[in-house]
């Protein structure tokens, strides 16, 4: 028993030795990684992103359980570097984002397009869109409300 925990502890003291002396750690980094992290450090000291939106809430009113209702958001980069949306997700599958893929540079301005699908959603509604950006905040959030009528079910 004391031979099979000798050789174990000596295994094991090996492959970590043989392990640590491995290659030089420097030679292994990549430098198109390097080269992208002091662009983004570069971008991080002019300023993050800021996001100005022209409504943060659209009230569609009152419409009959069935229609589409759309609408869209204005976006403006009131910040000092590019703005990335990098995702707009829903509170619920009957309401579907479109967002700008492309960066939105200072002062620029571009739309996300919200469409909500009313039926089967009778009463008030309100659905909320969670934009991931890379603003200080991380996510922005805009919103569809009102009131569905529901379908005479004769």
């Amino acid at each position: 028993m004391k031979k099979i925990i000798g050789i174990l502890a000596l295994a094991v003291s090996f492959s970590s030795v043989v392990s640590c002396n491995s290659g030089n750690a420097a030679a292994k980094v990549k430098q198109e990684n390097v080269t992208q992290a002091n662009q983004r450090d570069k971008e991080i000291s002019q300023g993050a992103p800021e996001i100005a939106f022209d409504k943060e809430v659209f009230d569609f009113g009152t419409v009959e359980e069935g229609f589409v209702v759309e609408t869209s958001f204005k976006v403006t980069n009131t910040g000092k570097s590019d703005l990335v949306i990098t995702d707009a997700k829903a509170t619920c599958g009957c309401t579907v984002p479109t967002w700008p893929k492309d960066p939105i540079k200072p002062g620029d301005t571009a739309e996300i397009q919200v469409k909500f699908n009313t039926a089967g959603k009778p009463n008030k509604q309100s659905k909320t869109v969670t934009l991931t950006t890379n603003t200080s905040k991380g996510q922005e959030q805009v919103k569809v409300t009102g009131m569905v009528t529901p379908k005479n079910k004769a």
